[in-house]
């Protein structure tokens, strides 16, 4: 819903996305073939070290249905059937792994002008559940979700969140790990032509008292570039440069210097290439 609150896992994700998104120190390489008939072939291949694994998907729409079927390198069929406005506001989608009969989950969220709720349970004799919801506006919103292994009856999860969004700012309180975690995040947006952003996520242990955090920036170099920055307290500071050299295609140069590390290397470099004809 365009005024109602956001599903619980958008709750601080904005400030974590300019943080963490598209950072990679491997060697990424993906290829989008869009159809008109609503037909799609996807990709991908990653190298890390001296390894390389690679996944090809085709995407199917029609109507209010797509299906994502996904083939990797080890011959893994991953299968996802997505179904919008089955109710009004309502969308399931039903996921599976090929040989890993016990995979399958059928997913359900329902986005309400007032609330967004998300469901989720695994298709198999032990089956693991999860529920989130949000309630308020897209301006303010207060969720939660829990995780429940039936198998050993148990909590796998259960955090809460406030988030407080407005067009130049977003702040967000997340209460994470079974209570375990408070993190803090926010993100503003200075009204400058080169879109300078800067974002920070702070976080305390209650179990062992350690505080963390982490600030980045974002701002663009011209119309088709974009340079990140991050920082954490860690030691470990991060630079990346997004490039589109071509309309929907992306070049990504991501690097880290190390400043705790005295033996090996300091410093990791990635590169990633995003093709779509």
């Amino acid at each position: 819903m365009a005024n109602g609150p956001a599903p619980f896992s958008e709750i601080g994700k904005r400030a974590k996305d300019l943080l963490y998104k598209d950072y990679n120190f491997d060697h990424k390489f993906s290829l989008s073939i869009p159809n008109s008939t609503g037909l799609g072939l996807i990709a991908t291949g990653l190298k890390k070290d001296q390894i390389f694994v690679g996944d090809i998907s085709t995407l199917y729409k029609s109507g209010n249905t797509t299906v994502d079927v996904k083939v990797d390198t080890y011959s893994n069929i991953s299968t996802k059937v997505t179904v919008n406005d089955i109710l009004h506001g309502t969308k399931a989608a039903l996921s599976f792994n090929i040989p890993d009969h016990k995979s399958g989950k059928l997913d359900v969220q329902y986005l309400h002008p007032h609330a967004a709720v998300d469901s989720s349970i695994g298709l198999n004799p032990s089956p693991l559940l999860e529920l989130s919801a949000a309630i308020g506006s897209k301006d303010v919103c207060l969720g939660a979700e829990v995780g429940f292994n039936t198998t050993s009856a148990s909590f796998t999860k259960y955090n809460a969140g406030v988030a407080f969004n407005k067009p130049d700012f977003s702040a967000a309180l997340l209460l994470a790990d079974k209570g375990q975690t408070l993190k803090a995040s926010y993100i503003n947006y200075v009204d400058r032509p080169d879109g300078f952003t800067v974002a920070a996520e702070i976080s305390h242990s209650f179990s062992t008292f350690e505080n963390r955090f982490t600030i980045g920036s974002s701002q663009s170099i011209d119309s088709k570039t974009v340079v990140k920055t991050r920082f954490s307290d860690d030691g470990k500071a991060a630079l990346q440069c997004q490039r589109a050299w071509r309309p929907n295609s992306l070049i990504t140069l991501s690097a880290e210097y190390d400043s705790t590390k005295i033996f090996g290397s300091s410093t990791k470099f990635g590169l990633a290439l995003a093709l779509k004809p």
